[in-house]
C-alpha cells in the first residue's frame, strides 16, 4: 500500500475534522473508517428514516455487538460478561460515527472543570476529594480553546443566545446564561424557538430564582452555510433526531458539515470497511509507521503512514492502545501505569411531570439540541462544602421527540401492560413533560478499562473489559440534584411528579440507556505518569500519534462532551499543523 503523510482511525467527529485541518494543512490523509458509507441521501432519506424500529428499536446506526463489544463487570471480584443487547450506551458505526445519530446539543465546557482537580483543592482542601477519586486537571485552559470553541460552533451552525461577547452584556432578558464565561463571538445562528415544555421549565425555574437560559443547539433556526461551504436548511422539530440521520441537513453531523467539503479535497481518501486492528511501531517504539487493517474481503493491509490519528469512539481508542502497546496499561493494584486509568461515564437522574388534560405539551415535536437549562448546580455555581459531594450538574427540559412505541413515560404505579397501561398511555401522552439532571461523573481508582482474558472479538482479538459501577459520591449528587429538579417540576403545578433516580448500593445497569457519553482511558494531562496523552492529544510515548476524542477527558463533564471533543481536536490540529509538521516531536 502507498504510503500516506497521515492515516486517520474513525471517521466521526474527530476524524473529520482532523482530515479536514490537515489535508488543508497540504498532506495526503487516508481516513479508515470500519462500518458502512453513510449520508443524508440515502440513510436521512425522508419519509424511510422517521421509521422508529428500524432505528429506535433494531437501532440501525448502532454498532453490531456480534462482531466486537466490550465486557462489562462491577468490580475486580466479579467475571466480566459480553455486552450483547444496546443498553446503556449506543455507540455508532460508519461514516459520521455516533456524530451521525446524536440529538445535537453543542455545549462548550464550564471553566472549572478544566482544572477540576486543582479548583476543588484550592476552595474545599484536598480532604474534601474522597479517597479513591482520581479526578485531575485537562492540562489546557477555557482562554486557550475559545478561539476553537467558537470555530466549531461556526463549522456546526449551532443555535444559541450568547450572555456575553467580548466582555459586553448582550444576553440578558434574550436567553442567555448568566453562569456561561464570556465569548469572541455571539452564536453563528439565534436561538430555536421554545417549546410548550420549555417554556414551562423556564417560566417555574425562574420564579424559584434559578437562571434558565435557552440550550445551544446543533439543529440550525435558519438556513445556514459554515466556513467550508457545508450547507444547512432550518429545522422543523420533526422529534426524530437521537438515533436517527436527519432527512432535512438540519443537524450538524461530520457528514453535513465536514464530509461535502472534503469530498472536494484531492489530497483525501475515506476507505469504508476497513477495522484497524492495531497501530504498528518501529523497533524501538518510539514512533509508528502506520496502522494494520481488516478490509472488507477480509484481508489484512498495512497502511503506512507518517502521522497517525486515532480518532474513534471512546472506547475503541482506548482498546486500540492497549493492542498496539502504546503506553503503560493502568493497574489499580499499584494504581500506576495510564491506559485505561480514569474511566468514566454520566451521572443522571430524571423527572417526569404529569399533568392534566388542560395542560398540552405536544411532545410529540421536537429537536434535538433544543431545550432550556439552568446551570445553577453545575460546576461549582453552588457550596459543594455543604452539599457533600464532588461534581455537578446542568438542569433541562430537552424535548427532543416522543416517539410512540419507545418514549412513553406514566405515574408511578402504572401497570406495564394491559388495559389499563393502554389507558394509561392514552391520558398522558400529549400530557407529560420530562427534565433531566445530567451530572458530572468522577473518576476512580477502581472503575478502569482493561483488556479481556477471556472474550474475543470476530478477529480473535481481546474485547476491551470494563471494571465499573457507582460510587457513592456518584448517588448523593444524583439525588440531590433529583430533588432540586423535582422542585423545579412542582412549580410547574403538575398533578404529579415521579422522580427516577437510583439509591445508595445500587449497581451499574447495563440495560437502562443512560447516556452514551463515555469519557476517559486515554487521558490528557500534564505528567506522563498520571495521563496518556500530553496537553495537545499527543502521545507521551509515541510522539507521531495523536488521539482526539472523549477518552481524552479525565473524568465527565456536566455538559454533553462533543463541543469540548470538537474543540480539543481543532487545538491539537493547530498544534499540530503550526509547531509539529516543520519539526516532528514531542510538543510539550
Amino acid at each position: 500500500m502507498k504510503k500516506t503523510d497521515v492515516v486517520v482511525v474513525g471517521f466521526g467527529w474527530a476524524g473529520s475534522i482532523m482530515a479536514r485541518e490537515l489535508t488543508e494543512a497540504g498532506l495526503r490523509v487516508v481516513a479508515l473508517e470500519r462500518g458502512a458509507a453513510r449520508d443524508t441521501q440515502p440513510d436521512g432519506a425522508y419519509p424511510g428514516t422517521l421509521d422508529e424500529l428500524t432505528y429506535s428499536v433494531r437501532k440501525k446506526l448502532f454498532q453490531d455487538l456480534s462482531r466486537s463489544t466490550v465486557t462489562i463487570r462491577h468490580t475486580e471480584a466479579d467475571t466480566a460478561l459480553p455486552y450483547r443487547q444496546l443498553g446503556a450506551f449506543l455507540p455508532g458505526d460508519g461514516v459520521g460515527g455516533a456524530g451521525l445519530h446524536w440529538s445535537g446539543v453543542h455545549f462548550r465546557v464550564d471553566p472549572v472543570e478544566l482544572k477540576l482537580r486543582s479548583h476543588y483543592e484550592q476552595r474545599y482542601g484536598k480532604r474534601f476529594i474522597p479517597e479513591g477519586m482520581t479526578i485531575q486537571d485537562f492540562g489546557v485552559s477555557y482562554e486557550e480553546l475559545e478561539p476553537h470553541f467558537d470555530f466549531a460552533e461556526k463549522v456546526f451552525g449551532t443555535s444559541g443566545s450568547a450572555w456575553s461577547v467580548q466582555g459586553e452584556v448582550v444576553g440578558r432578558d434574550k436567553g442567555g446564561n448568566p453562569l456561561a464565561p464570556d465569548r469572541s463571538a455571539p452564536f453563528p445562528l439565534p436561538a430555536q424557538k421554545r417549546t410548550v415544555s420549555a417554556q414551562r421549565f423556564f417560566s417555574a425555574a425562574a420564579g424559584l430564582g434559578y437562571h434558565p437560559y435557552d440550550m445551544p443547539s446543533a439543529n440550525a433556526s435558519g438556513p445556514y452555510t459554515n466556513p467550508y461551504g457545508c450547507q444547512m436548511g432550518t429545522c422543523n422539530f420533526c422529534g426524530y433526531c437521537s438515533g436517527y440521520a436527519c432527512y432535512n441537513y438540519s443537524k450538524a453531523s461530520p457528514n453535513v458539515n465536514v464530509w461535502p467539503a472534503l469530498r472536494q479535497q484531492p489530497l483525501f481518501e475515506l476507505r469504508t470497511h476497513c477495522e484497524v486492528t492495531r497501530v504498528e511501531l518501529a523497533p524501538d517504539r518510539k514512533t509508528a509507521t502506520g496502522v494494520t487493517y481488516v478490509d472488507a474481503q477480509g484481508r489484512e493491509v498495512f497502511q503506512p503512514a507518517d502521522l497517525v490519528i486515532v480518532s474513534a469512539f471512546q472506547f475503541h481508542n482506548v482498546r486500540l492502545l492497549l493492542l498496539s502497546g502504546i503506553g503503560t496499561p493502568y493497574d489499580p493494584a499499584s494504581n500506576s501505569g495510564v491506559v485505561g486509568r480514569n474511566f468514566a461515564y454520566q451521572n443522571m437522574a430524571t423527572v417526569k411531570a404529569f399533568f392534566g388534560r388542560d395542560v398540552h405539551s405536544n411532545e410529540f415535536i421536537g429537536a434535538g439540541g433544543n431545550g432550556v437549562a439552568i446551570d445553577d448546580f453545575n460546576a461549582d455555581h453552588f457550596d459543594h462544602a455543604a452539599a457533600g459531594f464532588v461534581g455537578g450538574s446542568p438542569m433541562w427540559v430537552n424535548q427532543a421527540g416522543v416517539k410512540p412505541i419507545s418514549g412513553i413515560a406514566l405515574p408511578a404505579g402504572t401497570p406495564g401492560w394491559g388495559q389499563a397501561w393502554k389507558r394509561a398511555v392514552a391520558e398522558h401522552y400529549t400530557h407529560t413533560v420530562s427534565m433531566d439532571a445530567h451530572g458530572a461523573h468522577m473518576s476512580y481508582r477502581s472503575n478502569y478499562l482493561s483488556l479481556d482474558p477471556t472474550y474475543t472479538d470476530v478477529h480473535g482479538l481481546p474485547l476491551l473489559r470494563m471494571t465499573f459501577d457507582w460510587q457513592e459520591n456518584d448517588t448523593r449528587m444524583a439525588r440531590f440534584m433529583a430533588d432540586k429538579l423535582d422542585g423545579i417540576a412542582k412549580a410547574m403545578g403538575p398533578a404529579s411528579t415521579r422522580k427516577l433516580v437510583r439509591d445508595f448500593g445500587d449497581h451499574f445497569d447495563t440495560t437502562s440507556y443512560q447516556t452514551t457519553h463515555l469519557n476517559g482511558g486515554a487521558i490528557m494531562g500534564t505528567d506522563p505518569g498520571t495521563s496518556v496523552l500530553n496537553r495537545y492529544l499527543q502521545s507521551w510515548d509515541v510522539h507521531n500519534v495523536f488521539v482526539p476524542g472523549a477518552s481524552a477527558f479525565p473524568q465527565g463533564l456536566g455538559y454533553n462532551p462533543t463541543g469540548l471533543v470538537a474543540a480539543l481536536t481543532y487545538w491539537s490540529a493547530k498544534a499540530i499543523r503550526d509547531r509539529y509538521l516543520s519539526s516532528p516531536r514531542a510538543l510539550a
